[in-house]
């Protein structure tokens, strides 16, 4: 079974006192304690938040390790990640991490462990990567597209009640068919994928929801999706 929880925001990253995303992502993987492994490629692996990570989890059952590719554990990357039950990535710089991905050969690493029923996770640049399309801040200025790994078809934005442009340029975006449809999903929830396909929405607050946009002849379509509050 393919499993994909991708976060608008949230989780210990956002919310550390609230570990509610993080717990379920957890329970996805069965076991009484799963391994996990954080990549913090995005944030150039700040040392940082690797410690707030493993803060986090270890106040909750499970094995945890990380991997950088700035002071690589092995040099057996396949065998490194392909041995953990969920692999979790952190939030920064999208093109930055895919680039470091591909140099490296993460990104089909992922694919296999992915296709091989490992639970993927993670939230911002963590969650758009898994998208054919989305958009982010990687720029430096603004908000642009950019392509993912297509693991799911269609957009993605996160952070689309986080940030106040976040909304309005999706919408542009997807009007000018610069991106196709897709998922806008605010801090605090997530889109939890089964083989491919949509399973549920989570949230860890109550006000947090997920959408599906999309253009239509009238202009743009915004349908709040049905979700599960965890609190």
């Amino acid at each position: 079974m393919k499993q994909i929880i991708a976060m608008g925001g949230g989780g210990f990253s956002m919310e550390p006192e609230n570990l509610l995303l993080d717990q379920y992502i957890l329970n996805q993987a069965g076991g009484s304690r799963p391994k996990i492994c954080f990549l913090p490629t995005a944030s150039g692996d700040a040392d940082g938040y690797i410690e707030r990570f493993y803060n986090s989890f270890s106040t909750l059952p499970c094995e945890t390790s990380h991997l950088s590719l700035f002071k690589l554990p092995t040099k057996d990357l396949a065998g490194f990640i392909l041995d953990k039950d969920i692999i979790y990535v952190g939030g920064g710089n999208t093109k930055s991490m895919l680039a470091l991905w591909r140099e490296w050969g993460v990104d089909a690493i992922l694919r296999q462990a992915w296709e091989m029923g490992i639970t993927m996770a993670g939230l911002s640049a963590g969650s758009i990567c898994w998208f054919e399309e989305g958009i982010t801040d990687s720029y430096g200025e603004g908000l642009e597209t950019i392509n993912g790994m297509g693991f799911i078809k269609g957009s993605h934005s996160p952070h689309y009640d986080g940030e106040e442009n976040r909304r309005p340029l999706y919408h542009s975006f997807i009007h000018q068919e610069k991106l196709q449809a897709g998922y806008g999903v605010d801090d605090g929830a997530a889109l939890h994928f089964i083989n491919d396909r949509l399973y549920k929405v989570v949230s860890s607050r109550k006000h947090a929801s997920a959408y599906w946009v999309e253009k239509r002849a009238e202009g743009i379509h915004e349908k709040v999706l049905p979700k599960e509050y965890l609190g």
